[in-house]
């Protein structure tokens, strides 16, 4: 009934995880208000967070049961196009522990380039080891020979299990799956399009 994005677990901050999800934006360019999705169960938990750091979300649409990711994406992308905006968005998930902020508002940036050209941007994580409870993202070069460019890519593997990921690791072409998306709003919803079931 409390899950972990609510909790302040960062020795290092007195913030939650939601709090520090949108505080760790500081600095980039043309951020709106966010729009935060979340059970129907926690509006009151994520609207007080909200309040205790004095942010306004641009709305809290509430899911009467959790569908996974790509249906709240989807509901994120429809809400911002109704209202005649086809911003960037950056989809973050609230339980993420990122040291190194300056980088990765550096990351952010980079990524809007490649958004503003109609591309869908997954951001991979280096792995430090081979993990089994992560999903990975194959990419067409060894990330280690590239600086902050991005890469094509392949495919996602869903949690290998421990001798496939010590091979993906080992092959210097795959990272961690992050879960932090950025597109277009509108080619989020063309791509959903072109996948939904009829």
């Amino acid at each position: 009934s409390y899950p972990k994005q609510f909790l302040a677990l960062n020795k290092d901050s007195k913030n939650t995880f939601i709090q520090e999800t949108y505080e760790r934006l500081s600095g980039l360019e043309n951020l709106i208000e966010p729009l935060i999705i979340c059970n129907e169960e926690h509006r009151f938990i994520v609207a007080e967070q909200m309040r205790e750091k004095s942010i306004e979300p641009l709305s809290i649409v509430l899911e009467p049961f959790g569908r996974n990711t790509a249906p709240a994406i989807t509901i994120a992308a429809l809400k911002l196009l109704q209202e005649d905006q086809d911003p960037n968005l950056l989809i973050l998930s609230a339980d993420h522990l990122i040291r190194d902020r300056r980088k990765f508002i550096e990351t952010i940036e980079k990524g809007i380039e490649y958004s503003e050209d109609g591309l869908i941007i997954t951001f991979g994580i280096p792995p430090t080891s081979p993990e089994t409870g992560y999903g990975y993202i194959e990419t067409d070069h060894n990330y280690n020979s590239m600086n902050n460019i991005g890469l094509a890519i392949k495919r996602f593997t869903e949690k290998p299990n421990d001798n496939k990921a010590k091979e993906m690791v080992s092959s210097g072409k795959y990272l961690w799956n992050s879960g932090i998306f950025l597109a277009k709003a509108s080619v989020i919803i063309n791509e959903i399009k072109k996948f939904r079931l009829d």
